[in-house]
């Protein structure tokens, strides 16, 4: 799965990268180096056939739930069922999106526990992670949450020697297609939900990473010291 993410860059610099217009005003976003379930995270998505990005709660919250808990089980949609989940189908369908991320952890087990490790491009440039996203209304505030899910997958050479699973990453020339609203071809769309083929590199890192307290440059520094580095 994927449980932690990083989104430390200004969020013009995301917008710029995937070309999209803020929704909001976002010049005020403090960088997170350890985002987590239930965080408010940036995410592209499709607007009137215009690209924008915007902050949605992140775990999944189907728009028929009775209250927003639910979304606390649907941080990740799996790939291999994606189309078919009563939770995730319809949001499969026509509400896609893209999650900027400068890199993604995942903890590899080893024989004194796990370490955790940090997943990113090797031009340090913008991951795009495939989610997807809901609208659910509060029937007791009238509070309207836009949330969101990463889709994963099986890993990829990299990743298959730290954990068993990884986010799907999408290249640039597939970004118009997965934002598309009006394209539901299932196959098609569940064809581009492979392991990705971009370079990419791996390092250990503290575990101050466990923490959801800690959000700090220092959770994406390497580890010294430790072998079998990515």
């Amino acid at each position: 799965m994927c449980g932690r993410f990083v989104q430390a860059q200004d969020p013009a610099t995301y917008a710029e990268h995937f070309g999209a217009a803020p929704v909001e005003n976002l010049e005020t976003a403090a960088p997170s180096y350890n985002l987590a379930p239930t965080d408010r995270v940036l995410a592209v998505a499709d607007h009137d056939g215009e690209r924008r990005l915007g902050r949605f709660r992140w775990g999944l919250i189907p728009f028929w739930a009775k209250d927003l808990s639910i979304g606390n089980r649907h941080i990740n949609a799996r790939a291999e069922s994606i189309a078919t989940r009563p939770a995730f189908r319809d949001s499969f369908l026509a509400k896609r999106c893209l999650i900027p991320a400068d890199g993604f952890f995942e903890w590899q087990q080893r024989a004194k526990g796990k370490l955790p490790h940090y997943i990113y491009r090797a031009d340090a440039s913008p991951l795009a992670l495939a989610g997807l996203w809901a609208s659910w209304r509060d029937l007791g505030t009238g509070e309207r949450i836009v949330s969101c899910t990463i889709i994963t997958t099986e890993p990829n050479q990299l990743v298959a020697a730290i954990h068993d699973r990884m986010p799907v990453v999408l290249p640039a020339d597939g970004w118009d297609r997965w934002l598309d609203p009006g394209f539901g071809e299932v196959e098609a769309l569940r064809a581009m939900l492979v392991p990705s083929v971009e370079a990419m590199v791996a390092h250990p890192v503290s575990t101050l990473v466990n923490s959801v307290r800690n959000n700090l440059p220092d959770c994406i520094v390497p580890l010294e010291g430790v072998p079998g580095d990515l």
